[in-house]
């Protein structure tokens, strides 16, 4: 469902408007947190604090919980990596809508170039009136002889960090499958950066694509991570050659461990700001054992971009390949979500992660404040944890998202609500959907991770769930996850 922009008042509190999940853009207001790398060796499991990801809230005096949109991936990505080599990840990188949003979803496409809304939800074990409430939003997919043509500005770090085997090797090899997915009328440009930044290749139409591979063939190691020469100048390469009626979007593809010039997110995006502003979206590739999270997290979050993070070739097949439209195209920009609970309903709540894409009740329709810019095909996905009043009936929640088009900046909303008694009588039941059983295995890994609660299961608990689920998803993620599970129990 389509539906004009309301105006802002106290009647948004008497309309019931639940929200989905996190976007791309991040909210100006994040927390700051330090840009060191993740460390090499297994940190500390955290010890329980009783604190969770976000505060639980009582709908009595905080009904709304809005949030910038996100699909961001790199969080799942990494932690991935490190229990595969027998390590913990490092609990302040895991953001379990990350994890959740990295793990394909079953929602209905809508039929336009908006958003469709999913609403569903369950009650958890223990009879203590507790429930999950999950909210998915999905665009609709682009074939890819479909799409509009894109001017894709690479910029490649090339610093001594990067000769580490899984590198720089694994981002030639990733450019040069990208460069063979491409059409006719796209273009690249390629930007190497060490000390300094060196333009390899200005902007260059794929007709003449043997130049573009001898560009990528020249890219070398040498030097220290100067990443904020590297970017800014990307940053002017996309804006001497942006095209309007095209997806203009600059790419690094980096260990994000930046040693000269300005080391902080803010700083280097300050430099960038006049040329992010032209519609030139951010993504950032995160490679390496030891790997520069926040920074590249908060460059893509603040840069009207996404995150990533890949460490084997078949990871940069599926995000240059089968997941190339969705990658480099923009269905929406400046999407955000915004959930009002009914009182009535619900006693608190508390959302699964999104902490740094926090807005206020009054952003959400604020069309100058930044949301998360959400490509062709996209699915997000954002977990709630309930606390209902005993007996409850009626309308629960309902979802609102609003998004901009990309090129009109006309803004839109679409909402869905959902009733106390639609919920399913038992997460686990039978007759739950799998794939909302799936989502919500993945998030109590993260939280289990992170802050070693999650849902009140342990780990034998969620390797049982995800054994099962493994066998009924026939999904080879799950599948995965089940072995990840395995591997946080050796080490636990």
């Amino acid at each position: 469902m389509r539906i004009r922009p309301l105006s802002v008042g106290a009647g948004l509190v008497a309309v019931l408007v639940l929200a989905g999940c996190g976007g791309s853009g991040g909210s100006a207001g994040s927390a700051e947190r330090a840009n060191a790398p993740v460390a090499s060796q297994a940190p500390a499991r955290p010890e329980s604090t009783g604190a969770d990801e976000q505060d639980e809230q009582e709908t009595a005096t905080a009904q709304i919980s809005t949030f910038a949109l996100d699909v961001d991936t790199a969080s799942y990505g990494y932690a991935r990596r490190t229990l595969q080599e027998g390590r913990w990840p490092e609990p302040d990188r895991i953001r379990p809508e990350e994890w959740v949003n990295a793990f394909r979803q079953d929602y209905e496409q809508p039929p336009d170039d908006g958003f469709a809304v999913h609403v569903d939800g369950a009650l958890l074990p223990g009879g203590r009136d507790e429930a999950v409430l999950r909210v998915g939003l999905q665009t609709r997919a682009t074939e890819a002889a479909a799409r509009r043509p894109v001017n894709l500005t690479f910029v490649v770090d090339v610093s001594g960090s990067m000769a580490e085997p899984g590198r720089l090797d694994l981002v030639k090899s990733s450019l040069r499958t990208l460069l063979d997915q491409l059409a006719p009328g796209d273009q690249v440009s390629i930007v190497a950066f060490s000390d300094e930044a060196e333009v390899l290749a200005s902007m260059t139409p794929l007709t003449a694509r043997a130049d573009l591979r001898a560009a990528v063939d020249r890219l070398t190691v040498e030097g220290g991570t100067n990443l904020e020469s590297g970017l800014v100048t990307g940053y002017q390469e996309a804006a001497k050659a942006f095209r309007p009626a095209a997806t203009n979007r600059v790419v690094l593809l980096s260990d994000g461990l930046a040693n000269q010039g300005e080391t902080e997110w803010q700083g280097i995006l300050a430099q960038a700001k006049e040329y992010a502003a032209r519609q030139v979206t951010l993504l950032t590739v995160g490679v390496g054992r030891e790997y520069g999270d926040t920074l590249m997290e908060q460059l893509a979050d603040n840069g009207d971009g996404m995150a990533v993070y890949v460490s084997s070739q078949q990871d940069a097949d599926k995000l240059f390949t089968t997941r190339l439209t969705a990658t480099i195209e923009l269905r929406a920009r400046d999407a955000k979500a915004q959930v009002v609970f009914n009182p009535s309903v619900v006693d608190t709540y508390r959302l699964i992660g999104y902490e740094n894409r926090a807005l206020t009740t009054e952003e959400f329709r604020d069309d100058s404040r930044d949301g998360g810019e959400i490509g062709p095909g996209h699915a997000v996905t954002a977990l709630y944890a309930l606390k209902l009043k005993p007996g409850a009936r009626g309308q629960l929640a309902q979802a609102t998202v609003r998004w901009q088009d990309p090129d009109t900046r006309e803004a839109s909303e679409a909402g869905k609500s959902l009733r106390a008694a639609d919920l399913a009588k038992g997460v686990w039941d039978k007759g739950t959907p799998v794939r909302l059983q799936v989502d919500v295995l993945v998030a109590a890994f993260a939280m289990y991770l992170r802050e070693r609660q999650a849902f009140g299961l342990d780990l034998p608990d969620l390797a049982e769930h995800s054994t099962r689920l493994a066998a009924l998803s026939e999904d080879p993620m799950v599948t995965e996850l089940t072995a990840l599970i395995d591997k946080a129990r050796a080490v636990d």
